[in-house]
């Protein structure tokens, strides 16, 4: 099969999988089909992603769908973090089930929205329609949305209201951004069908016009910034994070605030081509990332709520991606390396937070002491993904931060190494403050100590030799993978990337 048709698949499978789950009548089938369909499009978008890593792009549907080595790589990314939160979703649910509080409708909902949610990033990673690409973002507020309530409650639905409201604001700032682009190419003489198109923008970059184009950015960067969770616009985040069921806490934060940062990296390259190269662009999203981190550490010293606590390491790193960006040359590397580290990290981390919290009872952290004594498996999933986030070496998101403090000492930014510094230490302290009592505190006399089975155990030991295995060496096709990535959104040619002139770490 052409590749250009796997594209019109990518969206289609999980779309049919989500539709064939409004018909099924037993939640177990429900939840197996839903992983099947979920594999089967992890299967496909692997494939995909590597022939795009090897032989280039590829485009279908008059070039309105497209994938590159960047959405190539965040599309294998997603569809990762995709398969293990379906494969941990089965986990979870089937004690939801065991202990009566998941209906067939609850079991439909889930997995119907769960498909569509993955049709609807997918769509965002394979269009050259920057428009499309706007409707795919936009779906996924509306879907991911009414997640968060599986389990209706008086909080679970403020935070669904409260996500949708926000982050529908910041949508529509995004909109007016992408119609900005679109009239920054006004007498280029492109064809209506042609004036969003990522493809053809980048090819006529220089001669845009770099007033609109500036107005356009920050519109862009507001708007998408508000569905990535970026400070200040984060608001939504901790109150969704922390209602949400596990396993959609996980896509939340291990890979769609990923999906909305990553809009922002495909303007990246038209706005510095479009403003003459002089950093413009680069500077906001530097400013935005440092605000995000310094916030995100303040908060974080103060947590009680496991969940939130995690909601606001994920605006601590989406900062630093965004910081990394921001940077450029190396620090584009490893902002793409950094994507991948955190996703797993903070996926494992709202894995084991969901199954402790169905043990205790509670995700107040100050009830969940001495985990590992209680559940070891779950325990060191969570004590591991601590010390992680918060960069401990060797674990791999130690390594992706160690490079943007040299991309930062590169580019002489030596205000934002402090700043970053300083951040980085606050929530070293603090997170650590939280982490060891979790882990060696006196549990309670009244949770009874549970084991794990193999698949429970592979979901935290997978991530965690992932991460360890990654701090201390790079495979070869990753690094190329990372290095083509980088290159889309450094603008090098196609012919120079991965050569020994591009940006190694």
């Amino acid at each position: 099969m052409k590749h250009e048709a796997l594209l019109w698949l990518l969206i289609l499978v999980p779309a049919a999988t989500g539709a064939l789950a409004l018909l099924l009548r037993s939640v177990r089938t429900i939840l197996g089909a839903m992983c099947a369909g979920v594999g089967i499009s992890v299967a496909l978008g692997w494939y995909v992603a590597g022939k795009v890593l090897m032989s280039g792009p590829v485009s279908a549907g008059a070039e309105w769908l497209y994938l590159d080595a960047l959405s190539a790589y965040n599309l294998g990314v997603m569809l990762l973090i995709y398969g293990l939160s379906s494969a941990y979703a089965s986990v979870y649910f089937r004690v939801e089930l065991r202990e009566g509080h998941l209906t067939l409708k609850q079991a439909r909902l889930f997995a119907s929205l769960w498909c569509g949610a993955l049709a609807a990033m997918t769509l965002v990673f394979i269009s050259n329609n920057l428009g499309i690409m706007w409707v795919g973002i936009e779906a996924t507020t509306l879907l991911t949305g009414f997640l968060i309530c599986v389990h209706v409650t008086g909080e679970s639905l403020e935070a669904m209201w409260k996500y949708i409201l926000i982050c529908s604001v910041g949508v529509a700032f995004a909109f007016m951004g992408t119609l900005l682009v679109g009239a920054s190419a006004h007498g280029l003489g492109l064809r209506a069908p042609e004036v969003l198109l990522w493809t053809r923008l980048q090819a006529h970059a220089g001669s845009l016009n770099p007033a609109c184009l500036k107005a356009a950015f920050i519109f862009l960067l507001v708007g998408y910034g508000t569905k990535a969770g970026l400070a200040p616009m984060h608001n939504w985040l901790p109150d969704a994070h922390s209602q949400a069921p596990a396993p959609v806490s996980a896509i939340f934060s291990g890979f769609m605030l990923n999906t909305a940062l990553y809009c922002v990296m495909r303007y990246v390259p038209i706005v510095e081509a479009g403003t003459g190269n002089t950093g413009w662009g680069l500077r906001l999203l530097t400013g935005f990332g440092l605000i995000s981190i310094l916030v995100a550490a303040a908060f974080i010293l103060f947590q009680h709520d496991l969940k939130r606590l995690l909601a606001y390491h994920s605006v601590e790193h989406i900062g630093i991606i965004t910081l990394g960006v921001g940077l450029g040359g190396l620090g584009t590397f490893a902002a793409l390396f950094h994507t991948l580290n955190h996703s797993l990290c903070k996926t494992l981390a709202f894995f084991a937070a969901g199954r402790l919290g169905q043990m205790f009872g509670t995700h107040d952290m100050r009830k969940l002491a001495g985990v590992m004594r209680v559940a070891p498996v779950w325990g060191m999933g969570l004590f591991g993904s601590l010390l992680a986030l918060i960069g401990v070496a060797p674990f791999a998101l130690f390594m992706s931060e160690l490079q943007m403090l040299k991309a930062a000492v590169d580019k002489g930014a030596i205000l934002a190494l402090v700043l970053f510094l300083f951040g980085a230490g606050v929530v070293f302290v603090g997170a650590l403050g939280h982490a060891i009592p979790l882990a060696w505190g006196k549990a309670a006399s009244t949770v009874q100590p549970a084991r794990a089975g193999t698949l429970e155990t592979l979901l935290v030991v997978v991530p965690l030799v992932f991460l360890l295995v990654l701090g201390l060496w790079m495979p070869g096709p990753l690094q190329t993978a990372l290095n083509a990535a980088a290159d889309v959104i450094r603008h090098v040619s196609p012919a120079l990337a991965g050569s020994p002139g591009g940006i190694m770490p």
